[in-house]
């Protein structure tokens, strides 16, 4: 029993061509060694010893992934060095591109202010200049131009660019006037009727009590060309100028008729507003910004113009590799192969182009009302009558073509993830130039008016508004853009795949070492 005990409690530990017998009996250890006890051990060791002289148990244990340690361990001394070395270059790049990218957008506006008097405004003083309202002396025309003249000298507060125009440049005709502004000679006008001073005078030396005010001087300006604009810089300044004019002059025009004594005072009470304001401005907007609706139209949803056409992109391609690279069946010519991808391109913005113009037309922004005549006020007038949605769609389309093949060409090129970059710039450049009059902007900004998102916001405006067309224009830089990256194409479908022959090239190399 004790003889069982013993035998049950040894191990044998096998170390080349000797044995060491361990007995935990009594915590003693005897080593023996008896030549029979070795060979049976050796006999042993060559039964579980594998065949292949341990290299494949070798093999499993390189071939098992190691285990995780921290971050300052050791072992990753290398690797660390080399993840901080790219963290510390990506973040710098992403800086640099940040402060030279964004500040497009900032730089923009920054010199408002001084560029203020960009914003044109005609005053034309047709106060006493015209029969049979010639004679006398004029008091209302003098003042208001006196007025904008002293601002103009006065550089020391902003202002706008307020510009005196005789009568005679538009033949003594108002309308004429109106005309200039509809055609965006200027941003607005202030016209002092031919009988400003006459009318007045006669309210109150006749006691004239159908005397309006209002019918004085005129504010003429196109709010569709750009609301912002008008609501932010030109009203404010326009208004500031009325209160300041109708002030000074009510208070000096009441001085002369009080102390007139010929004027009777019973003709005074009947025609209070000839004193006080005595004179007004009508206003009169030529092509009203509405309706409202149509902001996203004009604005901000032109944005994703942009964005569609560059995700496309990334849809589309697969598809289009499958041509070159599908296994078991010969490529397509690589020329072809472009060919087939330009003209799936330009298909696929024509339906989406549609599907983007369709969402205006869904929200009931009109595109059925006809023309109106330039001179007149006209809300909800469109460009083109009937033909107004078919028009806008071609737009949209040319568009999207124009930015959505420099987004093609530039993705080829620079590859990820430099494309969402491009987005940015691609974004950026065209919101700043096309959201913002290119006047108000420092003379940099002046690229601006080739900007393919430039020309579709003024063709869009024309199309929903009925403002001045300059369509032949807006389509001719569009058309330019398409043409020059349709040339561009091919060239960047070349480089696309050298280079991804090459980088296929490079990684099978390293798999042989």
């Amino acid at each position: 029993m004790q003889r069982a005990a013993s035998s049950a409690s040894d191990r044998t530990i096998g170390n080349g061509s000797s044995n060491i017998n361990v007995h935990s009996n009594d915590n003693s250890f005897a080593h023996t060694h008896s030549p029979a006890n070795e060979s049976k051990d050796e006999e042993a060791d060559r039964k579980e010893q594998p065949a292949d002289g341990g290299e494949k148990g070798e093999k499993d244990s390189q071939n098992e992934p190691p285990s995780p340690v921290g971050f300052w361990h050791k072992s990753l001394k290398k690797t660390r060095l080399q993840v901080v070395g790219l963290w510390a270059r990506t973040t710098l790049i992403l800086a640099i591109f940040i402060l030279a990218i964004l500040s497009l957008y900032w730089a923009v506006l920054f010199r408002v202010e001084a560029n203020l008097n960009s914003l044109i405004v005609f005053v034309v003083d047709f106060d006493g200049q015209v029969a049979p309202y010639m004679g006398g002396k004029p008091l209302v025309g003098p003042m208001i131009t006196q007025a904008t003249e002293a601002q103009v000298r006065d550089n020391a507060m902003p202002h706008l660019g307020w510009v005196t125009v005789p009568p005679s440049a538009y033949n003594n005709d108002p309308i004429q006037v109106r005309e200039a502004i509809f055609a965006q000679e200027a941003w607005a006008a202030i016209i002092i009727n031919a009988n400003a001073t006459a009318l007045l005078r006669q309210a109150v030396e006749q006691g004239n009590s159908s005397y309006d005010p209002l019918g004085a001087c005129q504010i003429i300006y196109v709010t569709a060309r750009d609301q912002d604009s008008y609501s932010d810089y030109i009203m404010p300044q326009i208004t500031q100028l009325q209160t300041q004019v109708t002030s000074k002059l009510g208070e000096m025009w009441t001085q002369q008729v009080m102390a007139n004594e010929s004027i009777s005072r019973s003709n005074l009470q009947r025609v209070p507003q000839a004193l006080s304001p005595a004179i007004g401005f009508s206003v009169f907007d030529l092509r009203p910004f509405y309706p409202y609706v149509a902001i996203p139209a004009v604005t901000i949803g032109l944005i994703y113009l942009i964005i569609i056409a560059f995700f496309s992109f990334t849809f589309f391609l697969p598809i289009y590799i499958k041509l070159i690279s599908t296994p078991g069946q010969p490529p397509l010519k690589f020329w072809q192969f472009i060919l087939t991808r330009w003209i799936s391109t330009i298909g696929a913005y024509f339906f989406m182009s549609l599907a983007y113009s369709l969402i205006s037309l869904a929200f009931q922004i009109p595109f059925s009302n006809p023309p109106a005549v330039h001179t007149v006020v006209a809300e909800g007038a469109n460009g083109f009558g009937k033909g107004s949605f078919p028009v806008y769609w071609m737009l949209n389309f040319v568009g999207m073509t124009a930015l959505g093949l420099a987004c093609e060409n530039v993705a080829m090129v620079i590859g990820q993830p430099w494309t969402a970059m491009w987005l940015i710039f691609w974004v950026i450049s065209n919101v700043s130039t096309s959201f913002y009059p290119i006047e108000l902007s420092p003379h940099f900004f002046y690229w601006g008016y080739a900007w393919p998102l430039h020309q579709i916001v003024e063709a869009s405006r024309t199309i929903v508004f009925d403002t001045h067309s300059r369509l032949g224009l807006n389509f001719g830089v569009l058309f330019v853009w398409c043409g020059l990256n349709s040339l561009l194409f091919p060239f960047a479908c070349w480089f696309m795949l050298w280079k991804t022959t090459r980088e296929k090239k490079k990684e099978a190399e390293s798999k042989e070492e």
